[in-house]
């Protein structure tokens, strides 16, 4: 086995269904995939407890925003708009416009 190493969703997928399907053992799957049993065991569990979730009524779970980060956003939006507005006049003579 080597370093750690971050695996995109795909190939998580890949191996998961691979282990779901149980046709070959996690010891034969780890030394194909290049990956530690113990991932395969973690991909196994977490997808298994999270696949009700995919079947719930509604489709996705709608994000949860919390309201004080939405008013300093648009805080930040509006100081954003009121310097682009500034430099925008300033840069009036430059520019031609």
């Amino acid at each position: 086995m080597s370093k750690r190493g971050n695996h995109d969703a795909g190939f998580k997928a890949r191996v998961w269904l691979e282990a779901v399907k149980g046709e070959r053992t996690v010891s034969e799957l780890a030394a194909e995939y290049g990956v530690h049993t113990t991932m395969i065991h973690q991909l196994k569990k977490t997808l298994l407890e999270g696949a009700s979730d995919i079947f719930e009524r509604g489709g996705k779970k709608k994000a949860e925003v919390d309201e004080e980060t939405v008013r300093s956003l648009h805080a930040k939006t509006g100081e954003l708009a009121v310097a682009n507005d500034f430099l925008s006049r300033r840069l009036k003579p430059w520019t031609g416009k």
